[in-house]
């Protein structure tokens, strides 16, 4: 690790960056860092826009009409994924999770819905939920992704989409009525105006609310029979209702068959789309359902099981904040989300609070998670793909999105392409297609003040990856001037403090530590790699940087 520490200070240097009851034996402290769900570094890409891996999958599904800007499929593959771990990209930038768009089958024809002809390359059209889309590559690729993935202690997150199928074209013919509603559409007023109801024109609603038996839909059968695994399918089905009981509903056929990512490939966690668009008991029996599949792979797997994290829910529960706390507030009915099957919930409005100070935003947010949402988390961002209001959208203030959003207490959620300030505004694009180029890699290749961003990503995000307390600790101003603040973590019998500070200047600088580094104490600058001891409750550093993150050595 250390190595790593001074690779990438070497090349801050090189590039002058300018950013900103009591028991009988008490148990041994623990030496190794432990994953912590609400510390986690998650890496969400979209798998069509980050890297192509494998072109011979690029037109194996037939989806050439012309599209509006960026609304067709542009290669991009879980092929490409692979790679990238393979190179340490996500190891390097202290990734300790993955989250990718659905990988499920996609319908096949394209829509208009006013922005040109659109093809379901971001993966929330479903249309079969059994199957890994061609054009993200094979169950085979997935199956090695996870595998690779855990053996360098990244976990994988899928998206699930219960709440409606993919769009009807020529191609694509609509799920049965017993299935799906096509109307009325949602008009938002209500909490029932928002689940009984699809949510733009032509995405058929999966009946969520249903517990009527119900047949499966004739083009699935059609579709299995000529996969030749029809037999096999409906043996897992019978298994399926016979084990849990449930009846045969849509929302319990659709929790099987995204169950079953979790007992074949040992996917450590799910991103619910569209959560408060169904009855919040769905996600609780869903909740339930991964929670025993889990429990399956990591019987049936014990030596592919990487530690004691159970499953791991975030919910989209749009428009939702943290300031919210448990509750989300129909108007006329108040939800709580955390008591039905989530973990976490995204936080919708980081992007908008960044622009306090930073005392504010994390004093805030540590008050909240430590007190009302204790046990639970928030999953942060500054960039998403279908936020047309992100915090920085002409990326120019890139190194304090990385700062804010890396050391703010909850989960971290870094976009494909924060790291390299890849453009969120792209000419010509209509919607949220602005924000879903393809990774700017080339970028890299010549951009003095991106590397220098990706260095700045890889410094926080691997201080956040070796100490829990940044994202799941107690927050503590230590200085108002200079900034300076700790944070502090402990579950059992294992304990993390650091120190940082911000805004400070560059070269010579005291940074008080509080009680958290006791004097004499020998500790580093994880930042600069620069190491010093406490004296008279303060460290001397001489640096060229902006800010500190001290951890004890």
């Amino acid at each position: 690790m250390k190595n790593i520490f001074l690779t990438l200070s070497a090349s801050l240097l090189l590039f002058g960056c300018n950013c900103t009851k009591e028991t009988v034996k008490k148990e041994a402290p623990i030496t190794q860092t432990p994953f912590v769900w609400e510390s986690a570094n998650v890496y969400f890409l979209l798998i069509d826009r980050f890297q192509n891996g494998n072109p011979a999958n690029d037109k194996i599904i037939n989806r050439n009409k012309p599209t509006g800007v960026l609304r067709g499929f542009e290669g991009g593959d879980i092929r490409g994924v692979i790679q990238k771990l393979d190179e340490g990209y996500f190891t390097n930038l202290g990734i300790t999770a993955i989250w990718m768009t659905p990988v499920v089958e996609q319908i096949h024809g394209s829509v208009d819905e006013g922005t040109g002809n659109t093809y379901g390359f971001h993966g929330y059209w479903t249309k079969d939920w059994t199957a890994v889309d061609p054009s993200y590559g094979t169950k085979e690729d997935l199956k090695e992704l996870v595998e690779k993935a855990h053996a360098k202690g990244i976990r994988i997150l899928l998206d699930a989409v219960i709440n409606h199928t993919g769009p009807v074209t020529e191609l694509d013919p609509a799920y049965p009525s017993d299935w799906v509603r096509t109307s009325p559409k949602c008009t938002y007023q209500s909490y029932d105006t928002y689940i009984n109801c699809t949510l733009v024109e032509n995405l058929p609603d999966v009946k969520t609310e249903s517990n009527a038996n119900v047949a499966l839909p004739p083009m699935l059968v059609e579709k299995w029979k000529k996969e030749g695994r029809y037999e096999e399918e409906v043996a897992e089905l019978d298994a399926f209702f016979k084990k849990t009981g449930y009846p045969r509903a849509p929302k319990y056929y659709i929790m099987k068959w995204l169950s079953d990512y979790i007992t074949d490939y040992g996917i450590d966690g799910y991103r619910v789309d569209t959560a408060k668009h169904t009855t919040e008991d769905v996600w609780a029996d869903f909740k339930k359902v991964c929670d025993r599949a889990f429990g399956e792979f990591k019987k049936n797997n014990p030596k592919k099981v990487i530690d004691n994290n159970g499953f791991f829910t975030v919910g989209e529960v749009y428009g939702y904040n943290i300031g919210a706390k448990r509750l989300y507030d129909f108007g006329d009915k108040k939800v709580d989300y955390y008591a039905n099957g989530f973990t976490g919930l995204i936080n919708f409005d980081f992007r908008n609070e960044a622009k306090m100070n930073y005392e504010e935003l994390f004093s805030k947010y540590s008050n909240i998670l430590q007190n009302d949402l204790k046990g639970n988390t928030v999953m942060n961002y500054t960039t998403s793909h279908d936020d047309g209001w992100p915090f920085d959208k002409k990326r120019e203030r890139i190194f304090e999105a990385g700062t804010k959003l890396l050391l703010a207490p909850g989960i971290s959620q870094v976009y494909y392409g924060d790291e390299t300030a890849r453009p969120l505004e792209i000419e010509g694009t209509q919607g949220d297609a602005t924000l879903r180029s393809f990774m700017n890699w080339n970028d890299l290749q010549t951009d003095r003040i991106k590397n220098q961003l990706l260095i700045h990503y890889q410094l926080l995000g691997t201080f956040r990856k070796n100490h829990p307390a940044v994202g799941a600790g107690v927050h503590q101003m230590i200085s108002a001037s200079p900034y300076v603040f700790s944070r502090s973590y402990t579950n059992r019998n294992f304990s993390d403090q650091i120190v940082i500070g911000l805004d400070l200047p560059k070269g010579k600088k005291e940074i008080p530590v509080g009680t958290i580094f006791a004097n004499g104490m020998r500790v580093r600058d994880a930042y600069s790699n620069t190491e010093a001891t406490v004296e008279n409750g303060k460290v001397t550093l001489d640096t060229n940087f902006t800010l500190v993150l001290l951890e004890k050595l």
